[in-house]
């Protein structure tokens, strides 16, 4: 197998288990993994936010971890990355607006390199035009935002995900074994056991 350059675009109050998880997760394997952040740099971090399902009208939230960046936003190049993954959490609600973010996304959308989002990361996704005709999953009230992006929202159970060619979506971080091992197999990677 040969090892990936993923670039993975993060903010502060990322999910914490969306970050950390498919972080560690990708390293594990092999691959490589820049987590990037706009206006910060390798060695700064960001606050992560603590998501979960405890039976209320949508998740609580607590405060998370410190995430130390790897790499730094203002050197990425996304023509030397081959896939991209964007964890969800409040982050991607705001990095939707930074220009260079969006032009990011969408050279991956147009290379049709792979792509991960989960939670609230379609809404990167969505801000950057590039759902059209595609079949995405998110979290529930992100739904409106992927179908107002000319996509076919995905209502899946909370621990699935779906794939649709390069993309692979999931609605919040219980989807993580079957989010992560569908973007795996998008990779191309193999694990021998």
């Amino acid at each position: 197998m040969a090892a990936k350059k993923i670039l993975m675009l993060v903010g502060d109050f990322v999910e914490d288990y969306e970050v950390m998880v498919p972080f560690q997760a990708l390293l594990m394997v092999g691959h490589q993994v820049d987590a990037v952040c706009p206006e910060k740099k390798a060695g700064d971090f960001v606050k992560t936010a603590i998501h979960d399902f405890e039976g209320d009208q949508t998740y609580s939230e607590k405060p998370g971890h410190r995430f130390t960046l790897n790499a730094t936003f203002a050197d990425v190049k996304a023509e030397a990355y081959d896939a991209l993954v964007i964890p969800g959490g409040r982050a991607p609600e705001y990095l939707r607006l930074n220009p260079k973010v969006i032009e990011i996304v969408q050279h991956f959308a147009k290379a049709n390199k792979p792509m991960a989002a989960i939670c609230h990361g379609p809404q990167l996704l969505a801000a950057a035009g590039v759902l059209e005709n595609r079949v995405c999953s998110a979290y529930p009230a992100c739904g409106p935002d992927v179908s107002k992006a000319g996509a076919t929202f995905a209502g899946i159970a909370v621990d699935k995900a779906v794939t649709d060619g390069n993309l692979v979506t999931a609605p919040a971080w219980p989807a993580h074994p079957d989010w992560i091992a569908q973007f795996l197999k998008v990779l191309g990677t193999k694990i021998e056991l």
